[in-house]
């Protein structure tokens, strides 16, 4: 038998592990790549930038295409590495320690004037540069990230995570008088702790895209999270200039972040997209489940939020046509009584008190703690738990997905609950609150508010694409499919892709 050695890349080990980091394993960063036009990698003018080195990946496939791409331009080797080195590649690390990182990745060596370094320069940094600099607070809050002062300003001995390229005003001072980039591309970082309540934290990737487009780049590729298809804490002005912005020719939607980042759970999933400045026009849209992928060119702005499955598309339109009234206008704000989710009655009931559904079960509390909510205390409720059972939005076992827990339910009056759930409206006689129940358990229901999530929480908007019924009878899958003239297709896609409700 023959012997080989096993020569495994370092960067798939390095992607592969499991912390806060989301590195890019090789393989997707070459996917990546290979939405721009390859002919960039056959000039010898084409200048690249990856704003946010973490393992240096991005550049060393870069240099990789490059070096192959410029042959017959550049026959010389030792020249045409020293050219791409020297004159088209360049980089920004995040930390001190991914500056040697990329460095060592890219020069093969963490210092570039270092002797191993695969071409020299006059400085430690060579193309891939690392300067610490600080928040700049206003108010608690750092007036370029949102990172909280209490949290972050940490003083000189520990990292402060004030990433250098979105920390400025002038992207463009970062670099040479007159320096311009073709292309900017790279895996940014996704968020910050905030310090506020419950830490909650803040998304950044929209920062690092935003101020990238400040550079005026002929092309812009990130891999972000889809949790910007439908807005979120901070995003939603993000969400509808990226509808918009008709220069975004391809987008490449994970639906499991897992299928590019192994190791990783990454709520709603993740995706990639290819900005061109000189592209008007609609999207090349992919969207990956699994081993399923489908292709179609459409306009991102044509619902509220963006809708991740292609095959989707037709259903939404056809439920859309019929001109109702949406549920989600029935579906009730946040906290719902004024009590958060920590809230917590006692054990045994005393003359007067209320029934309180949290998280964990049943108590008893008191009518004055109630806030909000008053005038719907006599009446029935449909709950919905504010958090769907699909972790992190990934499929269970077969592939379909689970849209809401069997924690939807009916309450009757006298009965609240926390902001552990949502409130679908309030009746006055049980059994049309047991059909709307009954509705919400249906796969078709299920189905469009899946195709509205991008996060494990549930919220008002999720209810979007759902139409309000008459709820004086109940609803099943057969007589909404019938309604809206779905067809065998779109029946089947619905069945494979969401778990019947236990």
């Amino acid at each position: 038998m023959e012997n080989r050695a096993y020569n495994p890349d370092v960067l798939n080990c390095i992607a592969n592990l499991s912390n806060d980091e989301v590195f890019t394993p090789p393989s997707l960063a070459n996917q990546v790549l290979d939405t721009l036009p390859q002919e960039l990698f056959c000039s010898p003018d084409t200048t690249f930038l990856d704003p946010f080195c973490k393992s240096g990946v991005f550049l060393r496939e870069i240099v990789k295409r490059l070096d192959k791409g410029l042959k017959e331009k550049i026959p010389d080797r030792r020249q045409r590495i020293d050219h791409i080195m020297h004159r088209q590649v360049f980089g920004i690390a995040l930390t001190e320690l991914t500056a040697l990182l990329s460095r060592r990745t890219l020069y093969c060596s963490k210092n570039a004037n270092g002797p191993h370094s695969v071409s020299r320069f006059d400085n430690e940094q060579g193309n891939v540069r690392y300067d610490a600099v600080r928040h700049t607070w206003q108010n608690g809050k750092c007036r370029y990230c949102g990172a909280s002062k209490e949290v972050y300003d940490r003083g000189d001995a520990s990292e402060q995570y004030a990433y250098q390229f979105i920390h400025t005003d002038n992207p463009e001072n970062l670099f040479p008088k007159n320096m311009t980039f073709d292309v900017i591309i790279g895996n940014p970082p996704y968020q910050l702790d905030t310090g506020g309540a419950g830490r909650q934290a803040k998304p950044i990737y929209n920062l690092f895209i935003e101020q990238a487009k400040r550079l005026n780049p002929r092309y812009l590729c990130m891999i972000i999270p889809s949790r910007w298809f439908s807005g979120g804490i901070g995003l939603d002005k993000f969400r509808d200039e990226m509808k918009a912005d008709k220069r975004i020719s391809k987008l490449i939607d994970y639906a499991n972040a897992k299928d590019c980042f192994p190791q990783n759970s990454i709520s709603g999933g993740v995706c990639y997209f290819l900005w061109e400045r000189d592209y008007n026009g609609a999207c090349e849209f992919t969207n990956v489940n699994g081993q399923k992928k489908t292709t179609i060119k459409r306009d991102l702005d044509e619902y509220p939020m963006l809708v991740r499955y292609n095959d989707a598309i037709s259903i939404i339109r056809k439920v859309l046509s019929h001109k109702e009234m949406s549920l989600s206008t029935i579906v009730g704000s946040l906290m719902p009584f004024g009590l958060s989710t920590n809230v917590r009655g006692h054990e045994v009931k005393e003359e007067g008190d209320l029934v309180l559904h949290a998280s964990d079960g049943i108590t008893f509390i008191s009518p004055q703690l109630i806030t909000k909510g008053v005038d719907v205390i006599n009446k029935y409720k449909v709950l919905v738990s504010k958090v769907s059972s699909e972790h992190a939005g990934e499929p269970g076992k077969g592939g379909k997905f689970k849209v809401l827990t069997t924690a939807t339910k009916v309450i009757g009056p006298n009965e609240v609950c926390t902001h552990s759930y949502l409130l679908v409206g309030n009746y006055d006689d049980k059994a049309r609150a047991e059909n709307v129940c009954g509705y919400l358990y249906t796969s078709f229901v299920r189905f469009l508010v899946w195709t509205s999530m991008s996060s494990i929480n549930v919220s008002k908007s999720v209810f979007s694409f759902v139409p309000l019924q008459d709820f004086s009878h109940p609803w099943t899958d057969e007589m909404l499919y019938k309604k809206y003239g779905l067809d065998e297709k779109e029946i089947a896609f619905i069945e494979s892709m969401i778990r019947p409700m236990e």
